[in-house]
């Protein structure tokens, strides 16, 4: 019987742990590196719809959601109400949707070599930043 159980709770969680996580990419149409980043998500589950935007219009969203300039990526990615700057590594993404601290979202800063999208060696671990904390480390990865 408790094995029975066992296999009827499996059969039920199968379908949702098959549940893709969805995101929307923010990018100007000029930029190759940001689909770089949206293929690597794809490859880990994640289900990633592209929005295009005029540099005005991205520039307009990323103060709209107060992204420090020096926190700023070339694309901005909106999960379940996050908001994860440039380049950052699932690891940070999945750690924010685990924990969901009260918070505007995450950045990998610039555009570091190695990072999930773009290409070159990675030269040393990356710090994943707070958005609106100018030194509050979320990862290092």
């Amino acid at each position: 019987m408790k094995r029975l159980f066992s296999l009827a709770l499996v059969a039920l969680m199968t379908p949702m742990m098959a549940l893709a996580q969805s995101a929307t990419m923010y990018r100007t149409p000029y930029c190759g590196c940001c689909l770089g980043h949206a293929d690597y998500l794809r490859s880990l589950g994640f289900e990633v719809d592209i929005v295009e935007l005029q540099p005005e219009a991205l520039a307009a969203m990323k103060a709209g959601h107060a992204i420090p300039a020096a926190q700023q990526g070339c694309h901005t990615l909106m999960v379940e109400g996050y908001v994860v700057e440039g380049h950052v590594p699932v690891e940070a993404i999945n750690k924010l949707l685990e924990e969901r601290p009260d918070i505007v979202g995450i950045s990998l800063p610039g555009m570091p070599m190695g990072s999930p999208g773009m290409g070159g060696q990675k030269a040393e671990p990356f710090k994943v930043m707070v958005i609106g904390e100018d030194d509050e480390i979320f990862a290092i990865i």
